[in-house]
């Protein structure tokens, strides 16, 4: 019997490509939003893996789906389909505008399938030769968002530190200032084939679109016939009260993609589209080796059977007052706040101009209290916890987060 080699934290550098800086502690066990590290030391997880872990660690239905489902099958090549997978597509259909799916592992690869078909169906409906003799396959996506770290997406994505030592980047891409529709109308063209938008930059602060700028943009893209995605990765099933976060606004895409939360911690991702769309990805245009695994499909199923419930949509509601009135709170007494942006349970408390690039700093230091935060670029701290946290669990979370707060501005 192999026995399993004592880890520690100092291992990681010697061992693992250094593109990551973890934190000191090494988690080993989870339950609900609760995490254990190797010393038994308990923490209370306002990260949920980046907006991950929407039902929190180890939730019992998961786990006895994932065990269930690993009995039976584990993978099949897409020559074959299996059940978890056509159930799962299904279910996504029922919920929302798609009528067709195409299942990937993560949020970049359900985006780089959501950018490759929108060009080829520009290629397909618009040619050049019926089209004026214009090329339609520009893509233009906004400043400060994060689309995933594949070549393609990262050059999409609007933050040039994350394209920078990767040049050149793929062509044809271009970027306006978020909520400026002025710009984007100035920009857009016959050309355009996609924009591509996050309902709420994630990564980009916790922004969200006001809702004269994503009627704006709809409007946009039906005027040159361009093809709107929203990238749902963070914003998707449940995290801001409702199934996606489009629903909000009452605006429909042509393409949605999403991942991160929709397998509450397996690794699966999806873009959503219609049929008439969806026709331009024919036998052997793009594939993916796990894309439809039955394990991910199968976790995803109950994720999204799990989430989809009204009652827990709308505690998520609930839940966002207790952490905007909290941080209100925090802020009236330390005053290092401009403004708390949240939407359901994507919330983000944005650092004023004398904490600014703080915000690592109140992460470290919630970490020495035993809370997970997250940040969201150097001015934001973040907050993604599990959908069906507790009220008992934020008042306890965010009373270690004040702790923290008192720590760094002392």
């Amino acid at each position: 019997m192999t026995v399993q080699k004592t880890v520690s934290r100092e291992m990681f550098d010697d061992v693992m490509v250094p593109n990551y800086a973890p934190g000191k502690i090494i988690p080993v066990r989870g339950e609900g939003v609760k995490l254990w590290d190797q010393n038994g030391d308990e923490y209370i997880d306002f990260a949920g893996g980046i907006a991950v872990n929407v039902l929190g660690h180890a939730h019992p239905v998961l786990v006895e789906t994932l065990k269930s489902q690993g009995e039976k099958l584990w993978h099949l090549s897409n020559v074959l389909t299996n059940e978890p997978a056509i159930r799962l597509a299904q279910r996504l259909t029922e919920l929302t505008f798609a009528e067709k799916v195409f299942f990937a592992n993560s949020g970049a690869e359900a985006n780089e399938a959501a950018l490759k078909l929108a060009r080829r169906y520009a290629w397909e409906h618009f040619p050049a030769d019926k089209n004026n003799g214009v090329e339609k396959n520009e893509i233009i996506a906004f400043n400060n968002s994060f689309h995933g770290r594949t070549l393609f997406t990262v050059s999409v994505g609007g933050q040039a530190k994350y394209r920078e030592g990767f040049e050149p980047v793929p062509g044809g891409i271009s970027h306006v200032d978020y909520n400026d529709l002025d710009a984007l109308a100035a920009k857009i063209s016959d050309k355009t084939c996609a924009v591509i938008m996050e309902p709420i930059e994630g990564e980009g602060g916790i922004v969200a679109a006001t809702q004269t700028f994503i009627e704006g943009v709809r409007a946009l893209c039906d005027k040159h016939n361009a093809l709107l995605i929203f990238d749902e990765v963070q914003t998707g099933v449940g995290r801001t009260g409702a199934f996606y976060a489009y629903m909000n606004y009452g605006v429909t895409p042509d393409i949605l993609t999403t991942a991160k939360a929709l397998g509450g911690g397996f690794p699966i991702g999806a873009m959503l589209t219609t049929t008439d769309i969806a026709k331009s990805l024919v036998i052997g245009t793009h594939g993916s080796t796990y894309g439809g695994n039955p394990l991910a499909c199968a976790v995803s199923e109950a994720v999204v059977n799990i989430v989809s419930d009204p009652a827990v949509l709308e505690g998520v509601k609930k839940k966002n007052q207790l952490f905007v009135d909290g941080l209100n709170a925090i802020n009236e007494k330390y005053n290092i706040l401009d403004e708390v942006r949240s939407a359901g349970l994507l919330v983000g408390a944005a650092l004023n101009k004398q904490w600014q690039g703080k915000a690592k700093d109140f992460l470290v230091a919630a970490q020495n209290e035993n809370l997970m935060v997250l940040v969201a670029g150097p001015n934001v701290v973040r907050f993604t916890p599990s959908l069906i946290i507790t009220d008992d669990e934020i008042k306890e979370g965010l009373a270690r987060f004040e702790r923290a707060v008192a720590v760094v501005v002392s």
